[in-house]
C-alpha cells in the first residue's frame, strides 16, 4: 500500500526549528521525524511514499537528495577514506515521490492534490508526519479490512498535561480530572482509506470536517483503540521528550530495532 505523508504545514508550534526547516525535518537523534515515520510504515513493508509539500518543501526534496546512508548505519571506511561500504541500509528499497501540494493548503486538499498519484491503489495510507507510536500495524489493516469501510483512523489517549472539567450551568465544578484519565480518545491519524474517500471530499475541504461527517452519517468510517504508546510533536516540550526517550534507548515507536533484538535472542537461545 501506498503512503501518503502530509508535509506541508507551518509547523507554528515549534517555531523555535520552523524557521528555519519544516516541522517534519526536526531532528529526533540523527535522523528528522518524517524519516522515524517512514522508517516505521517501512518496517510493516509500506515503502512507496507520497509527500504532501508545502512549506520549505526544499528542504525536504534536499535531505533525500543529499541522503547518507551512513548517518544512521554501520560501516566500513577503508582506501584511506576513498572506499566506504555499508553493512546496512535505509532507504535503497523505498520508493518517494515528492508533490507540491500548496503553502497553505489542508489537509483534505493536500490529499486531493496527489489523488492522481494513487490510481489503481484500491487502498491506502496516510498519516500527518509528527506522530510516533509503537501501533503493531498489521493489526490496523486487518481490521479495517474485515469491515469493509471506506475509511479508518487510530485513536489514542491524549497525552498533554491538561485537566478536563466537568462544570453546571452556575460555575459549580462537579469533576475535575487529568485529561488522560478521562476516557476521551482523541485522532491519532494514521489513516487507513480506500479509493472512494475521494468522492465524499469537495474542493477546500478540511478531511476530518466536512468529509468525515458525510463517512460517519454513512456509517463509513471506523477507528482502531490503540492504548500504547503514541506522541505527536506538536510542541518543543513534546520534542524534547522524545530526543530523551531515544537518548536513553527507550524508544518504542523503533519497532524495526526491537523486532531485530527479539530475533537475535531468539537465535541466541
Amino acid at each position: 500500500m501506498k503512503v501518503v505523508l502530509f508535509c506541508g504545514g507551518l509547523g507554528m508550534r515549534l517555531r523555535e526549528y520552523s524557521e528555519n526547516i519544516p516541522k517534519p525535518m526536526v531532528n529526533i537523534g540523527y535522523r528528522p521525524i518524517l524519516w522515524h515515520v517512514m522508517k516505521y510504515y517501512a518496517h510493516y513493508g509500506h515503502r512507496d511514499f507520497i509527500l504532501c509539500l508545502g512549506y520549505k518543501a526544499d528542504a525536504i526534496k534536499n535531505y533525500f537528495l543529499k541522503y547518507e546512508e551512513a548517518v544512521s548505519n554501520d560501516f566500513v571506511l577503508s582506501d584511506g577514506g576513498k572506499n566506504l561500504q555499508l553493512m546496512s541500509s535505509d532507504i535503497h528499497d523505498w520508493r518517494i515521490t515528492f508533490v507540491d501540494t500548496g503553502l497553505t493548503s489542508n489537509i483534505g486538499q493536500r490529499l486531493k492534490a496527489v489523488e492522481k498519484h494513487l490510481i489503481g491503489e484500491e487502498v491506502f495510507l496516510a498519516n500527518y508526519s509528527d506522530g510516533l507510536t509503537d501501533l503493531p500495524f498489521p493489526k490496523l489493516v486487518d481490521y479495517f479490512l474485515q469491515k469493509e469501510k471506506v475509511a479508518g483512523f487510530v485513536s489514542v489517549k491524549p497525552t498533554h498535561s491538561f485537566h478536563v472539567v466537568s462544570l453546571t450551568s452556575d460555575g459549580a465544578v462537579g469533576r475535575i480530572e487529568h485529561l488522560s484519565q478521562s476516557g476521551i480518545w482523541i485522532n491519532g491519524g494514521y489513516f487507513i482509506f480506500r479509493k472512494d474517500i475521494f468522492d465524499y471530499i469537495s474542493n477546500g475541504e478540511e478531511l476530518v470536517n466536512e468529509p468525515f461527517q458525510r463517512l460517519i452519517e454513512k456509517g463509513e468510517l471506523i477507528t482502531y483503540k490503540h492504548d500504547g504508546f503514541w506522541v505527536a510533536m506538536d510542541t518543543f516540550k513534546d520534542k524534547q521528550l522524545l530526543e530523551d526517550m531515544y537518548s536513553r534507548g527507550e524508544a518504542p515507536w523503533e519497532v524495526w530495532k526491537s523486532s531485530r533484538k527479539n530475533e537475535l535472542e531468539f537465535t541466541n537461545a
